[in-house]
C-alpha cells in the first residue's frame, strides 16, 4: 500500500503525519521550504488542553511541557477586575491552555517524526500537479528534485494559499480582514506572573479597544492589541507608545522592558466548500481561516488532523469505507462553520454594533464573558468539538443512557485501569486506531485485579468487546461524570463519546461499533426502529443477554454478515 502524501509541514501537517505513523500508516510530507522556520518570537499558539493532550500524546510531551500552562485568566473593563479564572487541580478553571513558541512546536514535532520511522520529510518540494485514479494519488512537485510522488490518499495541510485545495477547484468562501492586531514580543515583569489577561476598554490614551497579554517561557510576553476597523499603518514610534502607555497602565509606570519581535496579524473568516474530493481531503488552513474573538485557528487545524487520522488509517489498513471517510468533512465542517457563524454574528455586538442592546444593564459583562469564552477555549466560541449529528452515530436503542457527556462529545479525563493492571488517564489511550469500552466499576482500583478481570459482568464484557468490527480495548473507570455503576461506554480513536449503555448489551454495542466505522448508524437500517429488545429479537429470538462467549459470538457473527 503506498503511503499517504500530506503537503505542507506547518503543525497541522506534522501531527497529521505523526498520528498516522502512531497507527502504523506511513506517509511522505511534502515541504515547500528548506526546513525549521526561523524562530519568530510573536509567532506563538495556544494549545486547549484537549489539543495539548493530543500533541503530547504523540510523543510530544516535552513540547508541551516547554510551553507556559497559565496559572490563572483575567478578566478586565476600563480599571476593574470583572473575573479571575484559576487554573489547576480542583480550580474552577480546570486543565490550563499552553502557551507555545511556534518554532518550539514545530522543532518538537519534526524530531519525534524522525523517531517514527514511517514518516519521509522531504525539503524543497513545491506541488504543482495532482492526479487521481481508483488505486490511489500521483502528486508532481517542482524544484531541485522535481519528481512524481505516489501515495494512496493526498492531505492538503499548505495553509491558507493552499495549492492543493487549488487544484482540487474548491471555492474558499468568506470574508476578509475580519479584525487586525498589532502584536510584540517583550520581555517584562508585569504585576500577574504566570496569569494571563484580557482587558478591554483600558483607561489609558493609547489602550484601544482590547488588549491581551499572554506569558511565555521566560519572562516573555506576547502582547495583543485589537487596531480599529481601517486603522492606518501601525508605525514603529506608534507601536512603542502602545507599549509604554500599556504597560504604564498595569504597572503604575512604565518599568523596564525589552522588546523582542513586533508584528501585525490580520484576521480573515473563511470556509472550504468542500473538504474531501474523491482521495484528497482539505486540513488545517487550506480547509478554514477563523481567529475573531479569541478563537484559535490552530487548534481546529489539529482537530482536524485527530479526526481525518483514525479513518484514514482505518482506509490504509481495511479498505476505503466511502461513509467514513466521507464523515471527516461533515464532522469537521460543520463544526467549524458553527464556530464562524457563532464568531461573526457576535462580533457586531461586541465590537459597537449593538445600538440600544449595548445600554441594557449587564450586557457588557455578558460580552466581556462571552470574549474571554473564546479565549478559554468554552462557548460556542471556543469548546471542543462535539458531533451531535454525526452520520457515524449509532441507531438510538432502549439500552442507550445519558451521561455527563452527550453523545458525540469529547469524554472526560478520568483515571482507567488497563488490562495490564495500570493506572493512565483515558486520554493517553486515545490516538490509536482503537475504539475505548469503558466499564465504569466502582471499587476496582481496590480490588486485586486477578478478582476483578473474571468478576461480575468482566468475562461478559470482554468476550462481546472481542467480537467487535473494529480493534477494541476494555478499560474500568472507579467513576465517569453522570455514568451509573455498571454503565459502560463506547469511546471513538478520537476521543469522542459514541454511545453509553446501561449494562452489558453485546448486540447493542456490536451496532454502535459498526455505525462508528460507517455501517448502519442513526436513522437507517430497519424503519421499524430498533432498540435492545428489538435487535436481540431479530437476530437470535431471545436475545443474547443471557448467552455465553460462544453463543454471543455466533450471533454478532451472523449479524456483520
Amino acid at each position: 500500500m503506498d503511503p499517504v502524501i500530506i503537503v505542507g509541514a506547518g503543525p497541522v501537517g506534522l501531527v497529521l503525519a505523526l498520528s498516522l505513523a502512531a497507527q502504523g500508516v506511513p506517509s511522505v510530507v511534502l515541504d515547500e521550504g528548506s526546513g525549521p522556520e526561523e524562530p519568530r518570537p510573536v509567532r506563538t499558539v495556544v494549545l486547549r488542553p484537549d489539543v495539548a493532550a493530543f500533541v503530547a500524546g504523540l510523543g510530544c510531551p516535552a513540547v508541551v511541557g516547554d510551553g507556559v500552562g497559565w496559572v490563572a485568566w483575567r478578566s478586565m473593563r476600563r480599571g476593574h477586575l470583572l473575573r479571575r479564572v484559576e487554573f489547576g487541580e480542583g480550580r474552577d478553571g480546570g486543565p490550563s491552555p499552553v502557551h507555545v513558541p511556534q518554532h518550539e512546536l514545530v522543532r518538537g514535532l519534526r524530531a519525534a517524526l524522525a523517531a517514527s520511522g514511517l514518516v519521509r520529510l522531504v525539503t524543497h518540494s513545491r506541488l504543482d500537479r495532482l492526479e487521481q485514479d481508483a488505486q490511489g494519488v500521483s502528486a508532481h512537485t517542482s524544484g531541485p528534485g522535481a519528481t512524481w510522488w505516489r501515495g494512496s490518499y493526498a492531505v492538503g495541510c499548505d495553509g491558507a494559499r493552499s495549492t492543493v485545495r487549488k487544484l482540487l477547484d474548491v471555492r474558499f468562501a468568506g470574508r476578509t480582514a475580519v479584525e487586525r492586531q498589532a502584536v510584540v514580543a517583550l520581555r517584562a515583569e508585569l504585576p500577574w506572573p504566570g496569569e494571563a489577561l484580557l482587558h478591554r476598554l483600558p483607561p489609558w490614551r493609547a489602550g484601544g479597544e482590547e488588549v491581551t497579554a499572554r506569558p511565555l517561557p521566560g519572562g516573555i510576553w506576547r502582547l495583543d492589541w485589537l487596531l480599529p476597523p481601517r486603522a492606518d499603518l501601525v508605525t514603529p514610534d506608534a507601536l512603542v507608545g502602545r507599549v509604554r502607555d500599556t504597560l504604564g497602565g498595569w504597572c503604575g509606570g512604565t518599568p523596564q522592558y525589552e522588546l523582542l519581535d513586533t508584528g501585525v496579524h490580520t484576521v480573515h473568516h473563511r470556509l472550504a466548500r468542500r473538504w474531501r474530493v474523491r482521495r484528497a481531503f482539505l486540513a488545517g488552513d487550506a480547509a478554514h481561516l477563523l481567529g475573531a474573538l479569541g478563537t484559535q485557528g490552530l487548534d481546529e487545524g489539529l482537530r482536524d488532523a485527530r479526526n481525518l487520522a483514525w479513518k484514514l488509517a482505518r482506509a490504509w489498513h481495511h479498505g476505503p469505507c466511502e461513509a467514513l471517510l466521507d464523515s471527516y468533512q461533515a464532522e469537521r465542517r460543520t463544526a467549524v462553520a458553527a464556530r464562524l457563524r457563532a464568531a461573526d454574528q457576535s462580533l457586531p455586538v461586541l465590537r459597537g454594533g449593538a445600538g440600544l442592546r449595548g445600554w441594557i444593564p449587564g450586557t457588557a459583562r455578558a460580552h466581556d464573558a462571552l470574549v474571554a469564552d473564546g479565549h478559554l477555549g468554552r462557548g460556542p466560541l471556543g469548546a471542543p468539538d462535539g458531533h451531535p449529528d454525526s452520520p457515524l452515530a449509532p441507531a438510538p436503542a432502549e439500552s442507550h443512557i445519558a451521561v455527563g457527556t452527550a453523545a458525540g462529545s469529547p469524554v472526560s479525563d478520568v483515571p482507567v485501569t488497563a488490562p495490564d493492571g495500570g493506572v493512565v488517564a483515558l486520554r493517553d489511550r486515545l490516538g490509536r486506531g482503537r475504539l475505548l469500552v469503558v466499564l465504569v466499576a466502582p471499587g476496582t482500583a481496590v480490588w486485586d485485579r486477578r478478582h476483578w478481570l473474571t468478576a461480575g459482568v468482566m468475562p461478559r464484557l470482554t468476550a462481546a468487546v472481542a467480537e467487535l468490527p473494529l480493534d477494541a480495548e476494555l478499560l474500568v473507570a472507579e467513576a465517569y461524570p453522570g455514568a451509573p455503576a455498571h454503565a459502560v461506554l463506547l469511546v471513538r480513536p478520537d476521543g469522542h463519546l459514541v454511545a453509553a449503555f446501561n449494562g452489558v448489551h453485546p448486540v447493542d454495542l456490536y451496532a454502535a461499533a459498526e455505525a462508528v466505522r460507517g455501517g448502519v448508524g442513526r436513522g437507517e437500517g430497519d424503519p421499524a426502529g430498533s432498540g435492545s429488545g428489538s435487535g436481540a429479537d431479530r437476530v437470535g429470538g431471545g436475545g443474547v443477554e443471557g448467552a455465553g462467549a460462544a453463543q454471543v459470538g455466533q450471533v454478532v457473527g451472523r449479524r456483520a454478515e
